[in-house]
């Protein structure tokens, strides 16, 4: 029988019995009479991942590189003392385990496109991390624009005084001195959509968009939460123009006179120092900021040429409501549902009450479906008893903000807030 049929034959063969070490070997030593290196190493390779330390298919790698066979490594003389009395031996980054010559570890640099890797990662096993200098941060393309933002037409007004019509129109913007920088502060109750409107503004903008929180900046060791913070401005100098956006900013700049901890209060002459772009130009960097509790934001913050505009977010007015129950509504099946009942019936709800609101209305049909074993839409009955048992959430932040306007108006700062709660008969 000539060379190929059986190579030919013993493939077949070793496709059925994979682990059968003896018979890889000897389809490997019939590929290697045959010229056919490159399959022998291929074969060598996958019986030294099954058995590393098996003489022959060393013998036979050696071959195929056209090298000679190592000879096996001296065991070492036995120590005469006691078990309890030796050392201990030496860990996987000792000096022992580094000093014996591996004959695979040539094989596996030299072969790794061939030779599959005898350990492999676990999948919950974190890749290395050089350093944080190495650290990279999300730059993002924000695909919303304004138009998808339901509402908030005074909020849109004095987002283009502060950023869009400067941008827009370059001319004006130089005949005025008007500079690309500056920064903007959102407040209003949790769940309105601040985040969201950021992303709006960036995509209006075709600007980079860039998210800051305070786990993003926060470190264990002195020193490196004010580096990531400059390396969080200095993403966003090199994307310019970049919307850089500070989310929960009370908690990294908290009012300084308040904060018991040096570090933090390093922390934030770190972030007043980046805002004044001492640490670089901030030409084209936007920096718009969102919190729950502006009263509890240093003042320094909002002095002139930082975060010194401040705009309320306010819960969504009927228009924004309606939009974005039709939002959440779009994909699901739904019959017979009177939208306007559903919004005038959902005043002072926030945006993610509203999506809360339909996800429970879901579930009510769905509970319903399974009960009867007939499927049904989601109907007005399903949204009516969702109403009254979603309720909204932003009542404990106007009871607070409306001591805040108040008591603690200084400068009129609140103004807003405090026509807001007049209009609606809460001051």
């Amino acid at each position: 029988m000539s060379a190929d049929p059986l190579i030919e034959s013993l493939t077949a063969a070793l496709d059925a019995r994979p682990d059968d070490l003896p018979l890889r070997l000897h389809l490997a030593a019939l590929l290697l009479d045959a010229g056919r290196a490159g399959e022998a190493i291929a074969q060598v390779g996958q019986a030294l991942a099954r058995d590393p330390g098996n003489g022959q298919a060393q013998a036979l790698m050696q071959r195929a590189l056209g090298g000679s066979v190592p000879p096996p490594p001296t065991p070492p003389p036995a120590d005469p003392r006691p078990p309890a009395q030796r050392p201990a031996p030496a860990g996987p980054g000792g000096s022992a385990a580094t000093a014996d010559h591996d004959p695979l570890a040539a094989y596996e640099q030299e072969l790794a496109d061939v030779v599959p890797p005898r350990f492999a990662r676990a999948g919950d096993e974190p890749e290395p991390v050089a350093g944080h200098s190495d650290r990279v941060y999300d730059v993002e393309t924000s695909g919303i624009r304004l138009a998808d933002v339901g509402g908030m037409s005074a909020v849109k007004e004095r987002l283009e005084l502060a950023f869009l019509g400067p941008l827009r129109n370059p001319e004006l913007r130089r005949m005025y001195g008007k500079s690309l920088r500056g920064g903007l502060m959102l407040y209003g109750p949790p769940g309105c959509g601040k985040t969201f409107l950021a992303r709006a503004v960036a995509g209006e903008m075709g600007a980079k968009f860039i998210s800051l929180s305070i786990v993003d900046v926060l470190d264990m060791w002195m020193g490196n939460s004010e580096r990531n913070l400059h390396e969080l401005f200095q993403a966003a100098r090199r994307n310019a123009p970049c919307v850089l956006f500070l989310d929960e900013v009370d908690a990294l700049g908290h009012k300084r006179s308040q904060v018991g901890s040096s570090s933090m209060r390093t922390l934030g002459n770190q972030l007043l120092a980046e805002l004044d772009g001492m640490e670089g130009s901030n030409e084209g960097v936007f920096v718009l900021a969102a919190t729950n509790t502006p009263w509890d934001v240093d003042p320094a913050l909002r002095r002139p040429g930082r975060l010194d505009r401040v705009v309320l977010v306010l819960p969504p007015d009927a228009e924004a409501r309606r939009s974005i129950l039709e939002y959440h509504l779009r994909e699901r099946p739904i019959a017979g549902i009177d939208l306007r009942k559903i919004v005038a019936a959902t005043e002072d709800y926030s945006g993610a009450d509203l999506a809360h609101l339909c996800e429970t209305a879901a579930e009510f049909a769905m509970a319903d479906s399974v009960r009867t074993g007939e499927v049904r839409m989601i109907e007005h009955r399903d949204l009516e008893r969702a109403v009254k048992e979603v309720r909204p959430s932003t009542k404990p932040w106007m009871a607070t903000a409306r001591n805040v306007a108040m008591f603690a108006n200084e400068g009129g700062v609140y103004d807003d807030l405090v026509a807001y709660l007049k209009r609606r008969r809460m001051l």
